[in-house]
């Protein structure tokens, strides 16, 4: 009785994942033929981290950190298998409810792809398919189910079709297998099709009109486990809100400024490379960055300044606000006296580390402002500036709450506590974007706070290294630090949360020598 019992939802429940599973995997290798950033995964995904309340995006930054998008993907997923376990239970049961289920999933998919930011005319293709698949896959493994899987026999005596196991096994594997090498296929043609990765593979960028300046001797200690002055591409901090890194040809990338100005202007790709860039170094910091956290980075960009542009267009002189726009829809407010100041380096950049933005950082264009979070002004796949006023429009994160304008606040970290032939060293970096850093202190155990040697800054846009030789005792020890600024701003001790203008306090460890 109790294996009956089993087999009542076991079945149903494997009917429903099998006939869902080959709908998604047939409808991601349709979305890799007519829509590449369509698939079923990336539009319900983008629609729930748009429609998510701040607090839910912040916690699974916090917890996730850089990998919070795989993480909502594998949400989604066991999401989308509970929904489909529950659709296959409730076809046997009460039909054809199970397959409304279905088909109520996929309307949201449909939606969702329709909705979203500059969607193409077949993005919604994939979930219609996804849907009538699962459809028709769900009714075919029902009818084809054990007798013991299906409901207890009506009143009269009438039952269900008694089909054997193996034929209900055979269509399920043959359905799973084929889910499964559509789902392969649908990955494979995705990477062979990747025509904006080829172009940018193959693209060499000019020399810069202006070049940054070297590196200067003693600006990187070089010490192991300590973040390094330039932060390679490669493990460069990655947040933003875009599930499919958006894949935009150079040769149709086109940037329109317009709003309260006095002449639209259009920047093709071809012209912002014709006209004469600039290099600088530029460290970038996240808003969510927790205390002591590691979404900063340092990088050498290669860009044209955005000043020029806003002076060609004549923005009015009642504007305060740039709202800068992505090509996957997301949107960043930066004051504009911070694109108009001829003392900082606030670009459009093409390249990164002397190499074309990677596609996760921007390519083919990105805004890079220094000074302020990212939030509110580096925005990445820029096709648009609209200038206009903050009591006029709201960007992206502001409308969930977060403060408008978004400095970057003097901070400090201790990224490593190294035993050394003579005693320890204690290390690591503190930054205060477009100010500087003049000194650096630490305390140990409650101690007295004592200067930290500092390395050589590249420039008051970057972050700089610190170190302190320490001889401890055997035992468990506190350490802390704190920076002051060039303006003689010391950090503050007070501890505040990211929300709403970035987190505050001292960076605190305990070790054990």
């Amino acid at each position: 009785m109790e294996r009956t019992r089993r087999w009542r939802w076991v079945l149903p429940s494997l009917a429903g994942l099998v006939a869902t599973g080959a709908a998604l995997g047939i409808a991601q290798l349709i979305a890799a033929i007519v829509a590449p950033t369509a698939g079923p995964f990336v539009v319900v995904g983008s629609l729930l981290i748009d429609a998510s309340p701040a607090w839910s995006k912040h916690l699974a930054i916090g917890l996730f950190g850089k990998d919070d998008k795989g993480a909502l993907l594998v949400g989604v997923g066991v999401a989308l298998a509970i929904l489909a376990a529950l659709a296959g239970v409730i076809e046997v049961r009460r039909p054809p409810l199970g397959r409304v289920l279905i088909g109520a999933a996929a309307v949201f998919g449909v939606i969702a792809a329709a909705t979203r930011a500059h969607p193409g005319a077949l993005d919604p293709v994939p979930a219609v398919a996804a849907g009538l698949i699962g459809i028709v896959l769900l009714g075919v493994l029902v009818r084809r189910m054990p007798e013991r899987a299906a409901p207890d026999p009506a009143p009269d005596g009438g039952a269900a079709p008694d089909p054997s196991r193996r034929l209900f096994v055979g269509w399920a594997v043959g359905a799973a297998v084929t889910g499964a090498l559509a789902t392969a296929g649908g990955v494979a043609l995705e990477a062979g099709s990747r025509t904006v990765s080829a172009v940018r593979m193959a693209l060499k960028l000019p020399m810069p009109a202006v070049a940054a300046p070297a590196v200067p001797a003693g600006a990187d200690f070089g010490i192991p486990g300590l973040a390094r002055i330039v932060t390679p591409s490669s493990s460069f901090y990655r947040i933003d809100t875009a599930l499919a890194v958006p894949q935009i040809d150079p040769d149709s990338w086109r940037l329109v400024i317009t709003g309260m100005v006095e002449r639209d202007i259009t920047l093709t790709w071809k012209e912002l490379l014709a006209l004469p860039l600039e290099e600088s170094y530029a460290t970038l910091a996240c808003v969510s960055n927790e205390v002591g956290g590691d979404l900063i980075g340092n990088a050498r960009w290669l860009g044209y300044p955005i000043r020029h542009l806003l002076e060609r267009a004549g923005p009015s002189p009642r504007a305060d606000m740039v709202l800068s726009s992505s090509q996957d829809g997301f949107t960043a407010g930066t004051p504009i006296e911070a694109l108009t100041d001829p003392q900082r380096a606030a670009i459009l950049a093409v390249g990164m580390n002397g190499e074309p933005l990677p596609p996760e950082h921007g390519f083919p264009v990105r805004m890079v402002v220094p000074g302020l979070y990212g939030y509110v002004s580096a925005t990445k796949w820029v096709v648009k500036l609209e200038v206009t006023r903050y009591d006029k429009a709201a960007a992206y994160w502001t409308q969930e709450g977060w403060s408008a304008k978004g400095p970057v606040k003097l901070e400090s970290r201790i990224d490593v506590v190294r035993k050394q032939k003579d005693g320890y060293v204690v290390a690591g970096v503190a930054w205060h974007q477009h100010v500087g850093v003049r000194s650096v202190e630490v305390r140990i155990d409650g101690g007295p706070w004592q200067t930290a040697e500092l390395s050589t800054p590249i420039s008051a846009d970057t972050w700089v290294q610190w170190r302190l030789p320490w001889h401890p005792e055997h035992g468990s020890h506190t350490i802390a630090v704190r920076a002051r600024g060039a303006d003689g701003e010391l950090q503050t001790a007070a501890r505040a949360d990211v929300v709403p203008d970035g987190a505050t306090g001292y960076h605190t460890i305990t070790v054990t020598t």
